[in-house]
């Protein structure tokens, strides 16, 4: 049974033991208060570890890894800053694998923090904004800690939680983190323009986060009988099931509900996936699994990418010597759309980051997707489609779509071999 204490009784160091490993939910779905604490009190629980996922709130500093080690699938948010000063640890993983390695124990998760809605009218407690990778360690953790916030949205999911499954429980009444849209630039709505074209109603769809999958959704609002089934949902998901537009009422599973792992978005998405039956939040293993995504026809899926060379090897990890991106679930969901039937695999992306394109000829970071499993390329110049394309084909297609102002120095690369 869960021991319920305030927030200024919590001693971490009567609960976690040096050398353990910590994990709490990533981007809004911090427990932020018990984070923030865990922080302040590192030195007293000596040395353990802390797997972080994308960090929106900056809690975890470079002055912290003096008795901290922290590791992360991926340096999106605050985590660039301690990759930049070699304080973070990167494990390379696809999100799917990701998930399995915590469930699994492979990756040991000793402590799991987790941020819930308060328990209803029969003791069931919401994992809100995330259930993902965190729902696979409720098991297999040796403790749990859970922050019941007044605050968090109650959501329909894959599983609740009740006092069993909980040892600490920690009461806080407190606004929810939100993730801001990005600023939408012209050639994002560009791009979003080229995409909107590619899709039919009745498609399924998967989009990554920031500014370029916001303006690819924003693209949308007149298509009909959309289906969503993401690793993250926004903002933009909301507003295309509020208008119409995202029904799911053509998907082979889940007819009639949007499935995501977690929820990156403002008040109002979660107001609108408040005791919402037809938004529901699943597992990792559920989102990402390529037998599930194996029902979908018409499965599109849409991320960005760090840059793409002209054979079509992806980068989404590294840019100008940082590591600022992740592998992921790109590969997990490019891979389902390649399989289904009407499916479209799309890697979106502006032509060029300041002076520099993001068209290349070799690339300036690792292959997070390599060219064997290239679909659609799509730059505000338009569309590549790479598929059943040679090498020296798919170098013209996207020379096409690369800027103008790059091309000739491109042509030039191939001329002389690269």
């Amino acid at each position: 049974m869960a021991e319920t204490l305030s927030l200024e009784n919590l001693e971490f160091a009567h609960l976690i033991r040096p050398g353990e490993t910590v994990l709490w939910g990533q981007a809004t779905a911090e427990p932020l208060p018990l984070t923030q604490a865990l922080m302040q009190q590192r030195h007293r629980v000596g040395h353990f570890r802390v797997v972080l996922g994308i960090d929106r709130s900056a809690t975890c500093q470079v002055e912290h890894a003096d008795c901290v080690e922290f590791i992360a699938y991926c340096g999106a948010g605050a985590n660039r800053a301690l990759a930049d000063a070699g304080a973070l640890r990167i494990l390379p993983s696809h999100y799917s694998d990701f998930a399995r390695m915590l469930a699994s124990g492979a990756l040991r998760i000793d402590v799991l923090i987790v941020q819930v809605a308060p328990a209803d009218s029969q003791g069931r407690y919401s994992l809100s904004l995330a259930c993902e990778y965190l729902l696979g360690c409720v098991d297999s953790a040796r403790m749990v800690i859970a922050e019941v916030n007044h605050q968090a949205p109650w959501t329909c999911g894959e599983r609740t939680l009740t006092d069993q499954d909980l040892d600490i429980i920690v009461h806080t009444n407190r606004p929810l983190l939100e993730s801001p849209p990005g600023r939408i630039r012209e050639a994002d709505r560009l791009i979003a323009g080229h995409i909107a074209h590619l899709v039919d109603d009745g498609a399924t769809l998967q989009t990554g986060i920031g500014a370029l999958p916001d303006a690819v959704l924003g693209a949308l609002v007149e298509h009909r009988d959309l289906g969503v089934h993401s690793g993250s949902l926004g903002d933009g998901v909301a507003a295309l099931m509020q208008c119409g537009a995202v029904t799911n009422r053509r998907k082979t599973i889940d007819r009639g509900i949007t499935v995501g792992g977690v929820l990156m978005g403002s008040k109002a998405l979660y107001g609108f996936a408040h005791n919402n039956p037809a938004l529901q939040l699943r597992s990792t293993q559920y989102t990402h699994d390529a037998q599930v995504m194996a029902n979908f026809e018409q499965f599109v899926a849409i991320n960005s990418a760090i840059e793409v060379d002209l054979t079509g090897q992806i980068n989404s990890e590294v840019a100008a010597g940082s590591y600022v991106g992740a592998v992921g679930g790109a590969l997990d969901f490019t891979r389902a759309a390649q399989r289904s039937r009407g499916g479209l695999p799309i890697i979106a992306l502006p032509s060029t980051a300041g002076s520099h394109s993001r068209i290349v000829c070799r690339l300036n970071g690792p292959v997070t997707i390599g060219r064997s499993d290239a679909g659609l390329i799509v730059t505000e110049f338009g569309v590549a489609d790479l598929r059943g394309l040679t090498l020296d084909q798919r170098m013209q297609k996207m020379l096409a779509i690369a800027h103008p102002d790059h091309r000739a120095t491109l042509e030039q690369a191939i001329e002389s071999g690269g």
